[in-house]
């Protein structure tokens, strides 16, 4: 049984003119512990796609289901705890707060939710550990590289035990060495959790690695082998 499902979702923009239609009738099912990278050019629609899917915008139609629940019909604090504890998400630039150490950074969700207990603390290290950056827990981020930035946002994204785990771009910004080692945290870290796991991407190395990739084109996504 489907733990995401994506029923014929469609968005557009008001224009001076007619209507820029961006996603047209884009259905996708997915259960816990699969994995789908989403491929396509730039501009046909694929952050669009994966912001609906986490919840930071909303659709002209269609629906969005996430362990049974359409989230778009919770109230705005309701979706902001959901969106909190269900949906995870790492993006091109790792969005971390310079002023903040690596594990304060990994937190920051368990402090939204209300305080970091001594348990969030504990998955934090564990997690910092399992991406390699153990001996980084008080670095800041202008102290680290790159690639070490993004196994931040990686652990940061897995701290509250999300059911979906979404990904935009996430090697974009990266060389090839570490974007491969980021490919491949990302897919050993969704395996290990049992998470889903949505990519959107250029490169077609980080797609390969996923069980499905599908492409945009057109507003339309399809499956491709």
């Amino acid at each position: 049984m489907a733990d995401l499902v994506v029923s014929k979702l469609a968005k557009e923009f008001v224009t001076r003119d007619e209507p820029l239609v961006v996603l047209r009738d884009i259905s996708l099912q997915l259960a816990v512990g699969e994995n789908v990278a989403i491929l396509g050019p730039s501009g046909s629609g694929k952050s669009t796609l994966l912001h609906i899917i986490g919840t930071l915008d909303t659709p002209s139609s269609g629906s969005v289901t996430l362990l049974g629940q359409d989230p778009f019909q919770l109230t705005e604090r309701q979706l902001a705890v959901f969106r909190n504890q269900h949906i995870g998400f790492v993006f091109q630039d790792h969005h971390l707060l310079p002023q903040l150490t690596v594990l304060e950074n990994v937190l920051i969700p368990t402090i939204a939710a209300g305080n970091a207990t001594s348990e969030a603390v504990a998955r934090a290290e564990d997690l910092i550990d399992r991406v390699g950056l153990a001996e980084r827990l008080d670095h800041r981020p202008a102290e680290l590289s790159g690639g070490e930035r993004q196994r931040v946002a990686v652990a940061r994204a897995l701290i509250q035990r999300p059911a979906l785990l979404l990904a935009d771009e996430p090697t974009g910004s990266l060389d090839r060495t570490n974007a491969q080692a980021i490919g491949k945290l990302l897919l050993d870290l969704q395996q290990q959790e049992k998470t889903l796991l949505v990519v959107v991407t250029h490169s077609l190395e980080l797609a390969n690695l996923m069980s499905r990739r599908m492409e945009l084109d057109d507003g339309v996504l399809q499956e491709v082998d």
